[in-house]
């Protein structure tokens, strides 16, 4: 499925990843329905989809209250066309220890990362069901399959998240419906989370390296969105090894992160920047765009996720290679 002239949503449009799906929405002529809470960041995210080529209309709420989805939804197709595809992307996060996150700041996070993800998804299957057609991406993450220290609430969120798209899903396919739904599982991404997400550490949060640009990110959640029979995409090696060591080695992964994980969380000569945007959007005064400040460490492309996306080509020349080695061999 082309997205060109699409009408796509996309929670968390105002920065990070929801910010370069965005971007790239626009230079594939979609017509873009962005959702956030900060004025500022999309506004300037509208404007970059116009410059790209595409349409553009902004949607402020917040994804936590079902009502004002429910609302965003229902005048986006009333100005925008029927919603062919919705991606959700929006969350908050809190980097400190379990027992340093308050009981209220923890169920702010879980209704941003999970309920956002849940309510996206009931407004968009009310009005796709009844068209019996749509697309619903879940942007993700490797967390969700493997937590690790001072990220309880995001972790814990995006567990649940896999668990309710998997049920989703279930239900989808015993009605027939021709609603698709899929989850992208995604790297560390240098996005503007490490800089006005929550922060009670002594030093500065970062993604665990390898990092990736959110464009890397975004060019795999669009082509989900392009290929909804594949129920998951893995996106960077890291996911895919983290993934698969959480499968066959979930003790060893403990305690290697029990060891190394909160170090490798900070940034040894930098404090956090006492930006929070728990509680009310960070880019009221200030456009924070798609990358975090980790762009000298971030590497721009995936091999792993073009392999991933051409996965015939890559099983064929694996074949021939073989069968190339085999007669090599026999020839010896």
């Amino acid at each position: 499925m082309s997205l060109s002239d699409k009408v796509v949503v996309v929670t968390g449009a105002s920065g990070g990843v929801g910010r370069s799906i965005v971007q790239q929405l626009g230079d594939m002529g979609s017509i873009v329905a962005l959702i956030a809470r900060g004025e500022v960041g999309l506004a300037s995210a509208a404007v970059e989809v116009g410059v790209g080529g595409g349409t553009a209309k902004v949607f402020t709420a917040d994804v936590a209250d079902h009502e004002q989805v429910r609302r965003a939804a229902q005048r986006i197709e009333e100005e925008l066309g029927p919603i062919d595809v919705w991606i959700n992307v929006a969350f908050t996060a809190v980097f400190a220890p379990f027992m340093e996150i308050t009981p209220e700041e923890f169920e702010r996070a879980t209704q941003v990362t999970y309920l956002g993800y849940v309510w996206g998804t009931r407004a968009a299957l009310e009005v796709m069901k009844p068209r019996d057609r749509g697309v619903i991406v879940q942007a993700g993450s490797a967390l969700s399959y493997r937590a690790i220290p001072l990220q309880s609430a995001y972790c814990g969120a995006k567990h649940a998240i896999r668990g309710f798209t998997e049920s989703v899903r279930t239900e989808l396919l015993a009605e027939g419906s021709g609603v698709k739904i899929t989850m992208v599982q995604l790297p560390a991404l240098n996005t503007p989370q490490f800089d006005w997400g929550l922060a009670k550490l002594r030093r500065h949060p970062q993604p665990v390296p390898p990092i990736y640009q959110p464009e890397v990110a975004a060019q795999a959640v669009l082509y989900a969105a392009e290929h909804p029979e594949r129920r998951e995409f893995w996106v960077g090696a890291t996911t895919a090894v983290t993934i698969m060591a959480q499968r066959v080695a979930p003790g060893l992964l403990d305690r290697y992160l029990g060891k190394t994980g909160v170090k490798a969380q900070q940034v040894d000569d930098k404090a956090p920047t006492g930006v929070s945007n728990l509680w009310e959007p960070a880019d009221e005064d200030a456009d924070y765009g798609a990358h975090g400040s980790f762009d000298d460490r971030s590497h721009p492309r995936s091999v792993q996720v073009w392999m991933s996306q051409h996965r015939r080509l890559v099983i064929a020349a694996s074949a021939a290679l073989a069968v190339a080695a085999v007669m090599a061999l026999r020839r010896r």
